[in-house]
């Protein structure tokens, strides 16, 4: 579905991304693991078309996405959401939960909107009676909740969820990782999954691409990576969980 080729970004004489060739199959979730600056949040923000690289293509279903006309980029982009790392800075304090999660559906001209937005929340484990609430009125998960489900809303073929648990206690976490999963699941969508988190990377991805200094270093089925790890950069992040 997604295919990076050669991508260097370049900020003045810092190279934040150098050469990096990816793929991402359709119905996987593929993990991107790495240290914190080591390109991972650049390079989603690439292939989601938020930035241009200074080199390099983003392929998706064979479509170079920075050529696309007006039509076929409106389309590209309901067809592809991000799921930020912190909830509560991702909603619009003013808005109620039911507003920010309708937003998609408002963009895109989609009908029945109360009724999806509704769908959507009962399926990310939100009460009905949340649809008028506040952000502020939301514990840490809820808001995780409310903001995949504005993500999911509008039916997308491939989510970027960038350190969705990262935030988020550790008993909340495990909720919002069996809930992605289900959701992946039952919408048969691709996903990007972005952390630094090994154990993270073991409960939910297929695959796994390794990240340091702007480069990919290792990329591996999951267990293949956990039992056989090549690169000595992965191995010692697996020692250090």
């Amino acid at each position: 579905m997604i295919e990076i080729k050669n991508i260097t970004k370049k900020y003045g004489n810092f190279i934040a991304l150098n050469n990096v060739s990816l793929k991402i199959e359709k119905g996987e979730i593929l993990a991107l693991v790495g240290e914190s600056g080591s390109g991972k949040t650049t390079l989603s923000r690439i292939i989601i078309g938020i930035e241009k690289p200074t080199s390099g293509n983003v392929f998706y279903n064979g479509q170079d996405i920075f050529k696309l006309n007006k039509k076929s980029l409106m389309e590209f982009r309901k067809k592809t959401q991000y799921i930020f790392q912190d909830p509560y800075s991702s909603l619009n304090p003013r808005l109620k939960i039911g507003t920010s999660i309708k937003e998609p559906l408002l963009i895109h001209n989609v009908k029945n909107k109360k009724e999806r937005v509704l769908q959507i929340m009962e399926e990310c484990g939100l009460k009905r009676e949340f649809y008028n609430k506040y952000p502020h009125e939301l514990s840490g998960g809820q808001r995780q909740r409310a903001v995949i489900a504005r993500a999911l809303v509008i039916n997308p073929e491939f989510i970027i969820a960038d350190e969705p648990v990262s935030s988020l206690d550790v008993s909340v976490q495990a909720q919002i990782l069996n809930l992605l999963k289900d959701l992946h699941k039952k919408y048969k969508m691709t996903m990007l999954f972005i952390t630094h988190d090994f154990s993270v990377v073991r409960f939910i991805a297929d695959r796994v691409a390794v990240m340091k200094n702007g480069e990919i270093v290792e990329t591996k089925r999951a267990d293949d990576l956990f039992n056989n790890p090549e690169n000595e950069y992965t191995r010692n992040l697996l020692k250090a969980v």
